[in-house]
């Protein structure tokens, strides 16, 4: 090897579980499923080409049924997603299309399953939403399985491990992922996936640090390099220097240290210095989230997002199937509230079976509230099962992306209907169920006193309201340092939002990420938020910043940050009146630039 390949190399991945790892990466892949030779068969041996097909897939489920049943205590939380993979073997978009391009062009199975396969991603791939974009992993993890067994190669045995590495992969399915041992794998690394794949979900559950994401990892780390791994700021380094290994293993031991301290007390109350009680809740993705969340010490489900049985799947799923969901998560929460947002998706951009070819712009087009009012018994489906899910434990509903008062008013005049009716079946319900609206669009936020008539709460999405607002799309490289949540205008917004509430005595929750970030806080409280909503990792770090806080000095701070007319110079007011509380709570401050320990991030004042 070339000696000017071992200098240091640094990774920018995705931060999708926090923590610090260092040691000898172990790179694993998809042995002999590469190359696909295509081949044509004969009329006569078609049906013998189909019954390989098929006995391939009964080898792959049948492998998937045994690793659910051998899945190890820790990850019992997770069944559910290998469970959705299992139904996904059966699925007409995998196994039935592969059939017919057999039938149809006369082909060798494993060349129709790459076929369908390339057609399901390249669909997938134009999605913007990085959520949606995941789920075509799930298709893709679940063909290789057959497709090793219909090319005799071996299939991955990550519980063979028997060394302390960092797993290097292009990929790994929630089967693969599902055999990690804790005392082997210390950290993942991946050239897909994102925060919101399964890989990620598992990782995090698991508190192994993982970077996904980062492209071409499996062409520049080769096995037994040294790498760290960073998973709370998303960095990957190889072939690290003296020096910055001697960095890492101190910042690894700080973040430790860190954390041990602020979980110590994750489960005591969010009560300020004044007295002032905070609920700290959750945003979760899919049901097994829901250990995370109690472990963590959150105080309920702020925003529990139901996209997941809609994607996962090529129809709609049906009320008892929505309904099983709902009520498994709200039991498990009981006594504690869980927010469920209705259906937040567009056709094309979603829902391959409901799709509609003119969508051009799906982020300005059919999505969330105007979907579902667009298409009344799909949304009736799912407030059928929200309702009767609400008679196991205390929930609330959320309508997402609602623009105009009149979308608030159809909403629950939908929702009143189906209260109805299921009254007239004698079925039990929370007959006095909350109701409330996501503050995403400038324009819901404008109108927040006209629909704060109508609503028990609003819930502000900062993701989007901040991207809407400073017309910045937060992905696109080019402007994403312009995404700042504490933009004066943004700040002028929320206070617009808490001071309606306030005053029509609802609610105002924020359930983006502005609420997982301590340097936040003084602020949001200073506008008078009572309620935050976050990633479950973040909830310790929120409640011991809270319980350093004075509600009442906040509300005149607040006072000095809202005549500023830059984030820096929000920065320097926020760092003079507070600098000393956010070092305390997992911030350093060096030379300007202060860095959150919990999440990597860095700003400079």
């Amino acid at each position: 090897m070339d000696h000017t390949d071992e200098k240091e190399v640094r990774l920018k991945g995705i931060n999708v579980s926090p923590g610090i790892c260092i040691g000898k990466a172990y790179l694993v892949g998809k042995e002999g499923v590469d190359v696909v030779n295509k081949y044509y068969i004969s009329q006569d041996n078609l049906q013998n080409e189909i019954k390989r097909f098929k006995s391939a897939v009964k080898r792959a489920k049948d492998k998937l049924q045994e690793i659910i049943e051998t899945t190890p205590e820790e990850l019992r939380q997770h069944i559910h997603i290998l469970e959705t993979h299992k139904v996904l073997y059966k699925d007409k978009m995998l196994y039935g299309r592969t059939i017919e391009t057999m039938e149809k062009e006369l082909v060798n199975a494993e060349w129709a399953l790459k076929q369908v396969v390339s057609n399901v991603k390249r669909m997938f791939d134009n999605m913007t939403d990085p959520y949606l974009q995941g789920r075509a992993a799930d298709i893709v993890q679940v063909s290789e399985s057959i497709m090793q067994n219909l090319m005799g190669a071996k299939a991955l045995d990550i519980g063979a491990i028997r060394k302390r590495v960092i797993l290097v992969a292009s990929d790994l399915s929630p089967a693969e992922t599902s055999q990690i041992q804790l005392e082997k794998i210390k950290g993942l690394i991946t050239d897909l996936g994102g925060k919101t794949s399964h890989t990620g979900i598992i990782a995090r559950s698991l508190e192994i640090p993982a970077v996904l994401g980062l492209e071409r990892a499996t062409h520049l780390i080769k096995n037994d390099d040294i790498v760290i791994v960073d998973g709370t700021a998303g960095c990957v380094i190889v072939h690290p220097t003296d020096q910055t290994l001697v960095e890492f293993e101190e910042r690894q031991s700080n973040y430790e240290r860190y954390k041990a301290v602020i979980s110590r007390h994750s489960h005591l109350p969010a009560e300020t210095v004044d007295g002032i009680k905070l609920e700290v809740l959750a945003n979760i993705e899919l049901p097994e989230e829901v250990v995370s969340v109690i472990n963590y010490g959150g105080d309920g489900i702020g925003l529990y997002r139901t996209e997941f049985q809609y994607l996962s799947r090529l129809q709609f799923p049906d009320e008892h199937e929505l309904f099983d969901n709902y009520k498994d998560v709200v039991e498990v929460m009981a006594p504690r509230s869980v927010t469920i947002r209705t259906l937040d998706i567009s056709g094309e951009k979603g829902l391959s079976y409901a799709s509609d070819p003119d969508e051009k712009n799906p982020v300005l087009g059919l999505r969330g509230i105007r979907y579902c009012l667009k298409n009344p018994d799909v949304f009736k489906t799912q407030l059928r099962a929200i309702l009767r899910a609400s008679a196991y434990g205390r929930v609330r509903i959320l309508f997402p992306m609602i623009s105009r008062h009149e979308e608030v008013l159809a909403a629950k005049k939908l929702l009143a209907n189906t209260a109805d009716s299921l009254d007239k079946e004698g079925i039990d319900f929370d007959d006095n169920i909350e109701v409330g609206i996501m503050i995403e669009v400038p324009s819901a936020a404008i109108m927040a006193d006209v629909m704060a008539k109508d609503i028990d709460f609003f819930s502000i999405g900062t993701n989007d309201l901040i991207q809407y607002s400073l017309a910045v799309d937060r992905v696109n490289r080019q402007v994403s340092h312009l995404y700042q949540s504490l933009n004066p205008a943004i700040i002028r917004m929320i206070k617009h939002v808490a001071d309606v509430a306030k005053n029509n005595n609802v609610e105002a929750c924020i359930c983006g990420e502005m609420a997982s970030d301590p340097m936040n806080l003084p602020i949001l409280l200073g506008l008078g938020i009572d309620r935050l909503s976050m990633n479950p990792q973040s909830i310790p770090i929120i409640k011991k910043t809270i319980r350093s806080l004075n509600v009442k000095d906040t509300g005149l701070f607040i006072t000095d940050i809202l005549k500023e007319t830059s984030e820096t110079g929000v920065m320097k007011i926020l760092m003079g009146a507070y600098g000393n509380i956010l070092q305390d709570t997992g911030y350093k401050h060096d030379k300007g630039v202060l860095t959150n320990l919990s999440t990597g991030g860095e700003n400079s004042i």
